[in-house]
């Protein structure tokens, strides 16, 4: 898909943050790939294959080449320089390149593998940082990060042919009924949750119900559609209205805060098509 002319300026807006943190591709001198939120390397990336730019243009080619400098070799990426590797951020870093077309790369095949034997009790992938304490609640994997992998997942031959899979599926669909913040982090289901936020950044209704649309084990599950309907019911004319968006993202046009967004909207039929609805 190429980029529309609506989306020039767009584009030019996130390239004219790619040496905010002191290096190039939107990254730090010691290449911390989450620096600098929203606009961090791995933002940027998936805002400009979200606006229509090929994987295989030559900046997006230096961004991948830029990431996989920081992988490991047990399939992890090492996202900061210094610290403990967590799968958190190992998530955020296979989804990117999923979504970048290297998902058949043998270093992502080994990420799949370490995601599979990393995989928590509960079905999901938990982080061992506890920043709010050692309550029951973080006794659960994290959210957020489980619905990153099963993101990525859905890129690999692991796609609706993996019992963990289904597992991690069944965790995400128990949230919708536990509704309360869950994991060392405390991802939970509320008022933000239940705003529509785009482009995806965080853990809400909309990227929720977006990938678990893609897996056989949600689409007809009673927690799946529940979640699904609050989606439709915000809708206006089939239409997705972004409800909440970072501040910094205000001006660009593709995710204007109060308006519809056809690249959301696009998204959404996604979700529509997989569903084989006919609404």
């Amino acid at each position: 898909m190429a980029i529309e002319n609506q989306y020039l300026s767009d584009v030019e807006t996130i390239l004219s943050h790619r040496y905010d943190n002191g290096a190039d591709l939107w990254t730090t001198p010691d290449i911390r790939l989450l620096k600098g939120s929203p606009f961090s390397t791995f933002e940027c990336v998936l805002y400009l294959l979200e606006l229509g730019m090929s994987y295989e243009e030559p900046i997006l080619k230096w961004a991948a080449d830029l990431i996989f400098k920081v992988w490991q070799e047990d399939g992890r990426f090492k996202i900061y320089p210094k610290g403990t590797i967590y799968p958190c951020q190992t998530a955020i870093a296979a989804n990117v390149m999923c979504h970048m077309g290297y998902s058949k790369d043998y270093r992502l095949q080994k990420t799949f593998q370490h995601f599979l034997d990393t995989q928590y009790r509960d079905g999901g992938w938990r982080c061992n940082k506890f920043s709010f304490g050692h309550g029951e609640e973080t006794e659960y994997s994290n959210p957020q990060p489980t619905l990153n992998i099963l993101d990525a997942f859905r890129f690999s031959q692991y796609f609706n042919n993996e019992p963990a899979l289904d597992r991690a599926v069944e965790f995400l669909l128990e949230h919708w009924v536990i509704r309360k913040p869950i994991g060392p982090c405390h991802y939970g289901i509320g008022t933000l949750f239940m705003q529509v936020e785009y482009p995806f950044r965080n853990y809400n209704l909309f990227e929720y119900v977006y990938v678990l649309s893609f897996y056989n084990g949600a689409k007809n599950d009673s927690r799946f559609l529940e979640a699904f309907r609050a989606l439709q019911s915000k809708t206006i004319e089939g239409q997705i209205v972004v409800e909440r968006i970072v501040p910094k993202l205000a001006k660009l046009s593709f995710c204007k805060k109060g308006s519809p967004s056809l690249l959301a909207t696009k998204r959404y039929n996604e979700i529509i098509e997989n569903l084989n609805m006919q609404l």
